[in-house]
């Protein structure tokens, strides 16, 4: 049975139109309001950016593979189920074996990489400039990044986020998680 146009009746029977009445969500979804959070980050970080040299930017976007393990709260949210691109992922980086992992890599990006979690970066990099634990230039062109359809900084997160779980790598405060 297909379902009531925005115009017909509620199906409650309240006599209102659906788009009035029950299970409508309005005004625009959380998808678009985490992509216009980080677009107003980045628009306030841009000008950080402003005047620096081909090799400087060059330089900071190298930087991003380095600047997750600055902080667990640049670390991106791993799934609470382990599926089988996951665990290939964390066996590629247990065994330090990077070329096994990649598609795995890509996979696990593609699941995690939600404007959600883009937003929840971008808000941990402007809280760490603020708090002055990496530099301005750094936290712009991290959230540029977030900002952009470049996936570099979520998979450096996600990377990180990974070797740490599985014992590869010490948080930032010099603590292994045993595995």
């Amino acid at each position: 049975m297909p379902r009531p146009g925005r115009n017909d009746p509620c199906p409650c029977g309240s006599g209102r139109k659906v788009k009035r009445c029950c299970s409508q969500q309005r005004g625009p979804s959380q998808d678009h309001l985490a992509r216009a959070h980080v677009a107003l980050l980045a628009r306030d970080a841009a000008p950080d950016l402003a005047g620096l040299s081909d090799p400087a930017l060059h330089h900071l976007w190298e930087d991003l593979l380095d600047l997750p393990a600055t902080d667990l709260s640049l670390h991106v949210t791993l799934p609470k189920l382990i599926g089988p691109d996951l665990q290939r992922l964390r066996e590629s980086i247990a065994d330090d074996d990077p070329d096994w992992g990649w598609d795995a890599l890509t996979a696990v990006a593609a699941q995690i990489d939600t404007p959600q979690q883009r937003a929840q970066l971008a808000d941990a990099l402007a809280q760490l400039r603020d708090q002055h634990r990496i530099n301005r230039r750094q936290a712009a062109a991290a959230i540029l990044d977030l900002d952009s359809q470049s996936t570099r900084f979520i998979a450096a997160s996600l990377l990180e986020a990974v070797a740490i779980s599985v014992g590869a790598s010490r948080t930032p405060g010099g603590l292994q998680i045993a595995a």
